[in-house]
């Protein structure tokens, strides 16, 4: 493992050397290596990405703060592949994940082998709007989930993603978008998956994982995408709005969190559930000016994992509801203020979890945009359940 990428970028010289009709070297941020093929029936551009992250975090009680601990780490370490197969209409991506936190979670379930590939997917657009995508990537669930992790606005998603996301899984998808009068855009997503999340191996325990999403734009789509990526850096000309809904139903789900968490084994198999998650969100960006609003809810048939005598096994669906909301304004020098509030209410009789609220402060400078930029940020946990906590952390992100 620790020699896949140097043996991805040798195949990939060798590979523009000698078969290659036309190889560039984009600019800063455009990715490491574009490579045409000799016909044009194919190309590929290759790049990556690290994240080094350090924080501190700190225990409230009685109002003394005691030093709890600091931890510098590669937060995430990215290599990307994308273009296009046979025409530009078909498409595919690929990322693969090489610090710990990526590959993490290794398990049974994924051949005991670390979940090193986050994103394998093909792309066909078969018929005019209609696209129709097969393979590994995000499902089109919350806006902050959606956002790449190299695009985000402060140092890392809210606790509302942590608890409530769908993240990825493998299966198909369906897009289509229609434009109404001059601007109006109506996009519409949807999905079926395996609903196990990434990198599984043992194939579908449970149900599939069904999930719809729809998304409004009254003024027109955003410039250079700004819609999925944080901050108003493309300093929207006119007013735009993006305003969704989306609905997930994980059918006899095995996990605690749909298709992430824990696996809710029994003495007889796998304790089932229909576990269903809604998400409201909204995007608006206005020159330097930037708000982000998230609502989510998740519920549960049966959210109580049992033995066959009637026992509980401990595992518990975190079925409860959160709201996000954030905005922040990018001065003209380009550093950005940013301000969070994100509050997660679990259902306590069946967790055992309070309520839990998040206060963050952000601070960003963008040198080049998103591919190189310097952010930290200051956040307040305060907890229901047990003592508070005073957490901050300083990011440097660069892009190839």
């Amino acid at each position: 493992m620790k020699y896949l990428a140097t043996a991805i970028m040798l195949l990939l010289m060798s590979t523009a050397a000698v078969k290659a009709q036309e190889v560039t070297a984009p600019k800063f941020g455009k990715g490491l290596l574009n490579i045409v093929g000799q016909d044009s029936t194919w190309s590929m551009n290759f790049s990556a990405r690290v994240q080094l992250l350090s924080g501190s975090t700190w225990f409230i009680e009685d109002d003394n703060f005691e030093y709890d601990r600091t931890n510098t780490l590669i937060r995430r370490s990215r290599l990307k592949f994308k273009g296009h197969l046979f025409n530009p209409k078909v498409t595919y991506k690929m990322e693969f994940g090489l610090s710990n936190r990526d590959m993490g979670g290794a398990s049974a379930f994924t051949n005991n082998a670390p979940r090193f590939i986050m994103d394998a997917v093909l792309k066909w657009n078969f018929y005019e709007n209609f696209e129709l995508w097969a393979g590994q990537t995000k499902l089109p669930g919350n806006i902050e989930r959606v956002i790449s992790s190299g695009d985000l606005q402060l140092v890392d998603r809210s606790v509302v993603n942590s608890r409530f996301n769908i993240d990825r899984d493998m299966g198909v998808q369906l897009r289509h978008h229609i434009t109404l009068g001059n601007s109006f855009l109506i996009r519409e997503k949807i999905a079926l998956s395996q609903g196990e999340g990434r990198n599984v191996t043992t194939g579908n325990l449970g149900g599939h994982q069904y999930t719809g999403r729809l998304e409004v734009l009254p003024f027109g789509k955003f410039a250079n995408k700004g819609d999925y990526r944080g901050a108003a850096l493309d300093r929207q000309e006119t007013p735009k709005l993006m305003v969704a809904a989306t609905y997930d139903m994980n059918k006899d789900a095995v996990r605690t969190r749909s298709n992430m968490g824990s696996y809710m084994e029994t003495d007889y198999g796998f304790h089932q559930t229909d576990i269903n998650t809604f998400f409201a969100d909204m995007m608006f960006k206005y020159k330097g000016f930037s708000f982000m609003g998230e609502y989510a809810k998740r519920t549960a048939d049966d959210p109580v994992a049992t033995n066959l005598d009637g026992t509980a096994t401990g595992d518990v669906v975190w079925v409860g509801d959160g709201l996000n909301l954030m905005s922040g304004y990018l001065f003209k020098n380009n550093y950005e203020v940013t301000g969070r509030y994100s509050n997660v209410t679990l259902d306590e009789s069946i967790t055992g979890i309070g309520e839990e609220n998040q206060y963050t402060l952000g601070l960003s400078k963008y040198f080049v945009g998103h591919k190189l930029k310097l952010q930290t940020d200051v956040t307040l946990l305060d907890f229901d359940a047990s003592p508070d906590r005073l957490q901050w952390r300083l990011q440097l992100d660069f892009h190839f």
